[in-house]
């Protein structure tokens, strides 16, 4: 009897282990690139088209704009339609101050008119959202409970553009700072199996940078393609939509970056749909 509790206790704890096949729990994680996140979007169309199950989502920058619409439960067309009208008005305010160039504290209306729920525990998809402590360096990441607004806020800070934002005693700016994607936060939450969608944002013509945004978005992207083998080797999956050639605020090419997300999840979707076939169907 006890060897039988024994057997089933370690079935329920270690429910991936030989022998024992559970469907994979996919996390996604999402990467920044301001409107280049849009492919992101594209990628979701194929999931939910296909009838790809997510157990969780997670999101840095502007990647965790999508990912929290999403897990709100808002439609993709949405999305898509609130992308196509988005300027850098709509969720920022120039301001005089020693800690940055620009305020965006014009989110917090623009994402509740947007999300379907604002809170973590509301959300239709378990949602991460990363940022990170300005004063230690570390990532800072927001689950389970608790509103999103300022979470999302402070994972968009880009430092020396944006503002800080002020949580809990700490000045939190863009996750991107710590971590290019947000892999470690779904490994936590339970994911087996995560789809990293990593945006190339260094231009691929070699234009240099002519005025202060493009210099910041510049920047990021070198550091971001510095800091790749942080998180590669921990996602199973990688998907990389060809935005390079897209500047940072191209929301007028909506329906371009999303095709690219497209096409890049279509290459992918036969790697994802054998994970679901159990090994005796994959031996027929």
């Amino acid at each position: 009897m006890w060897r039988r509790w024994r057997k089933a206790i370690r079935e329920w704890a270690h429910p991936g282990r030989p022998g024992v096949w559970t469907p994979p729990r996919i996390g996604l994680a999402l990467g920044g690139g301001f409107a280049r996140s849009l492919a992101h979007v594209g990628v979701l169309q194929v999931f939910e088209q296909n009838q790809i199950p997510l157990h969780a989502i997670a999101g840095i920058s502007s990647g965790a704009i999508i990912a929290s619409t999403y897990a709100s439960g808002t439609p993709l067309e949405e999305i898509i339609s609130a992308g196509a009208c988005t300027t850098f008005s709509s969720y920022a305010r120039w301001t005089l101050s020693r800690l940055g160039l620009a305020s965006n504290e014009r989110m917090d209306p623009w994402l509740r008119g947007i999300l379907r729920h604002t809170r973590f525990e509301e959300m239709r998809t378990p949602l991460a959202v990363v940022a990170t402590d300005l004063v230690t360096g570390d990532p800072v990441v927001f689950k389970d409970s608790g509103d999103i607004i300022l979470p999302v806020r402070a994972s968009c800070a880009y430092p020396g553009l944006f503002l800080p934002v002020e949580k809990n005693g700490r000045a939190l700016v863009d996750g991107a700072i710590s971590v290019s994607l947000p892999v470690d936060a779904l490994v936590e939450m339970g994911a087996t199996h995560v789809v990293a969608v990593y945006l190339h944002s260094i231009s691929v013509n070699g234009d240099r940078p002519s005025n202060l945004l493009q210099v910041v978005s510049q920047c990021f992207a070198i550091l971001q393609d510095r800091m790749v083998g942080d998180w590669r080797h921990r996602a199973r999956l990688v998907l990389e939509p060809a935005v390079s050639s897209f500047a940072w605020d191209d929301f007028a090419r909506v329906n371009e970056l999303v095709q690219a997300g497209r096409e890049a999840a279509l290459a992918a979707l036969p790697t994802i749909q054998r994970w679901f076939e159990a090994p005796a169907s994959r031996a027929a």
